[in-house]
């Protein structure tokens, strides 16, 4: 298996590679387009439509060069049967602490964490201390904030409603 900095779930590979395909197919043709028409109105040096063209055509290929790169060595992780009943990544995981605060999170790669959705990286204080563990196990972890413990609720490995 390949370090945790390589792990991602199929949705999250599926979004990378449908922005690759977004960025070169239909934005790196549109710019590139764009740019063109710029350059036949003349003087480049002062042309701000060409300058700014160019500049984003050098962002998207930036772009573009990561995702193949990033594509090339990430494995998905796929769903075992043999992951019910403990966290592994994947897992979407309900914890709550003493104050009876209730928080869902979601073990995912680094490449697809994103807080607004409660998506944490594998590679999360929170995520490793929750790897391996069942339900009814307490968690603590270190915040900046101090030591925050939790109580898993419920482990599921399919999106709840």
């Amino acid at each position: 298996m390949k370090s945790s900095n390589h792990l991602i779930t199929r949705k999250g590979r599926s979004k990378l590679e449908n922005e690759l395909d977004y960025l070169w197919r239909t934005e790196r043709r549109a710019v590139t387009q764009s740019v063109t028409e710029a350059a036949a109105h003349g003087d480049r040096s002062e042309n701000a439509e060409y300058k700014e063209g160019k500049r984003r055509l050098r962002e998207i290929d930036r772009r573009i060069r990561f995702l193949r790169k990033r594509l090339d060595v990430l494995e998905i992780v796929y769903y075992s049967p043999q992951q019910e009943g403990k966290v592994f990544f994947g897992a979407w995981v309900e914890l709550e602490n003493e104050d009876g605060e209730i928080v869902h999170y979601r073990i995912v790669g680094s490449d697809e964490f994103d807080p607004h959705k409660n998506a944490i990286s594998i590679n999360s204080p929170m995520a490793k201390a929750l790897i391996g563990k069942a339900v009814d196990d307490e968690v603590a972890v270190i915040t900046p904030e101090g030591k925050k413990e939790w109580v898993i609720n419920s482990i599921h490995y399919k999106p709840v409603d």
